[in-house]
């Protein structure tokens, strides 16, 4: 049987004991109220205009991240929290724009049943019906319970006691009913219901499943003893991407707790951009995002008007917990702390700093919580969830003391983005073909590479297990540096398939590291990697991997980015 829809319940703050009627009386007018922790509706900017979307050739190029507090017209910025709501909505317009497409709004026509353990949602639209089933896990007792949407799984990939020993309901969510995994456009659950909404990219689609999870809900709640107001959502890896989009695009979700999510997720995308075999906007599955995206690859990443630091931001002034795990070169987790301390900035403005934290640590396998991680889990969900006030969430957990974080934001307030080391702008550029080149390299002419020439290993040359053997396979650039401070290794090349794309590169005496999917369109630029380096002598080699890789020049710097003209 269907259940009406609920009455619109107000926003409301859930500090379970935040004061008695008479506590409440006697507090001091002059002390803010804070920001609330959940809503009641989906999308509370859905009133707001669209911003300025302007075409891929008339956006600005914006190295550093983007100022999640700069109005999307150019005319200011504001870090009073009563503009965030049409802000937001500038944020998720243009994510929907340019990443995911239209999340579509909650149909008028959805009913929902509960029994024997498993909510049934039916949604109707543009005459067809898609039917959403998710087990339920109850806690003894008659409740109302706070609960857990999980992806797959009925807590994702978090240990199960942490919410059963809280008496936490646990909700299952199957993403395959809304979108496979791999997609095919046109042919997914949800395109029967938007047929022209073909170029939806999963994190649109899935996110809308778990909202119409939560209308179900709400039609049931006479039957399903579910407090509403303390629902929290979670996955990991591809989920835990999942579940920081259902977070960010439905604010009746009062905790987010994103495990591992990777580039595409918590990480930055121009953070990525700088570093060496991660997930970057270009090698991500474009099944999960609008194919239109693609135009952002490379060092075009800087006219992507916003970043995934602003992803997290959608969040705010609710709950936000990551997780990472370092063992993982491919999540990019350098990027992704780069991109939450950008995004911490935003709930430090709003004086809501305990709603946000991470723990970035390794030791473990991908997507298994470790024991030492578990408390830190437990205190957002005691805070979040059962309204303990006491538990301390102000984590901030990583291995990246040395990272210069704030040389992305230090621009923020400014009307010029630039990218601001804090050891200070310095570049060297160096000829490829003016190294020393071993025997199984050989020099070459194109007019595009500068200088006319460049070097690429002779036919038949392969390495792809090891580093080459002996000094042939090499090119070898020695180089002084007089100002010491963190550099980007960057070069320019040619590889012309996916074959021919991966070098070995070492520095002075560290060991090889192998550099793979430097994908580019004719001549680009591309980073094999990142060093702190000492004042003084340094050696760089670069010994083939795969046949066919063309190499010109490479450019260190502490502005990790392509020279301007490439973009």
């Amino acid at each position: 049987m269907s259940a009406p829809a609920p009455a619109p319940r107000t926003a409301r703050l859930l500090f379970v004991a935040c004061c008695t009627a008479l506590a409440c009386t006697a507090a001091q007018p002059s002390t803010p109220t804070p920001p609330p922790l959940v809503y009641d509706v989906e999308d509370t900017g859905a009133h707001f205009p669209a911003p300025p979307l302007p075409a891929f050739a008339d956006l600005p190029v914006v190295h550093p991240l983007p100022d999640p507090f700069a109005w999307s017209d150019g005319s200011g910025r504001s870090t009073d929290f009563a503009d965030w709501a049409r802000r937001r909505a500038e944020i998720k317009a243009e994510l929907e724009h340019y990443e995911i497409g239209a999340k579509p709004a909650r149909p008028a026509d959805i009913t929902a049943s509960y029994a024997d353990g498993t909510l049934t949602v039916h949604v109707t639209a543009n005459g067809e019906t898609l039917t959403l089933t998710a087990a339920i896990t109850l806690p003894a007792g008659d409740g109302p319970f706070p609960a857990i949407i999980g992806i797959f799984r009925p807590t994702g990939s978090l240990p199960p006691e942490i919410f059963s020993a809280r008496n936490v309901a646990q909700i299952g969510f199957d993403f395959t009913q809304v979108m496979s995994h791999t997609q095919t456009r046109g042919e997914e659950p949800i395109n029967r219901l938007y047929p022209d909404q073909i170029e939806m990219g999963a994190y649109a689609a899935w996110p809308w499943g778990v909202s119409r999870i939560i209308d179900g809900l709400e039609l049931v709640q006479d039957q399903l003893p579910i407090d509403l107001s303390r629902l929290a959502v979670s996955g990991c890896s591809f989920a835990g991407k999942m579940a920081l989009f259902a977070g960010a695009l439905d604010e009746r979700i009062a905790l987010t707790i994103a495990q591992e999510p990777g580039g595409g997720g918590a990480a930055a995308w121009r953070v990525s951009e700088t570093l060496g075999e991660v997930e970057k906007l270009g090698r991500t599955n474009y099944a999960w995002f609008k194919e239109s995206m693609r135009q952002f690859s490379g060092a075009a990443v800087s006219r992507h008007p916003i970043d995934h630091h602003e992803l997290m931001a959608l969040v705010a002034p609710r709950a936000l917990f990551v997780l990472g795990n370092t063992d993982y070169e491919w999540l990019a987790e350098e990027s992704g702390y780069v991109s939450l301390r950008a995004a911490q900035r935003v709930w430090d403005t709003f004086g809501i700093s305990d709603r946000f934290g991470f723990s970035i640590v390794g030791g473990h396998p991908h997507c298994q919580v470790p024991e030492s991680q578990h408390p830190e889990v437990a205190a957002f969900v005691d805070k979040f969830l059962l309204g303990i006030e006491t538990a301390d969430t102000t984590i901030a957990r990583h291995p990246f003391p040395d990272v210069d974080a704030a040389a992305w934001t230090a621009w923020w307030g400014t009307d010029t983005p630039t990218f601001t080391p804090r050891d200070g702008e310095h570049t060297l550029t160096l000829e490829a073909e003016s190294g020393t080149i071993g025997a199984d390299w050989t020099a070459a002419h194109d007019p595009q590479a500068s200088g006319g020439a460049y070097v690429t290993p002779v036919d038949g040359a392969a390495s792809p297990e090891a580093a080459p053997t002996g000094s042939d396979g090499f090119i070898t650039l020695n180089f002084a540096i007089e100002h010491p401070g963190h550099y980007a290794i960057l070069a320019h090349l040619d590889c012309p398939s996916w074959e021919a794309d991966s070098v070995w590169v070492q520095l002075d005496d560290e060991t090889f590291y192998k550099r793979d999917g430097l994908g580019t369109t004719g001549w680009g630029w591309q980073t094999l990697k990142s060093y702190d380096l000492t004042a003084g002598d340094h050696t760089l080699k670069i010994g083939y991997r795969e046949p066919g890789l063309k190499l010109d020049q490479i450019r260190l710097s502490t502005i990790p980015f392509a020279p301007e003209p490439n973009l």
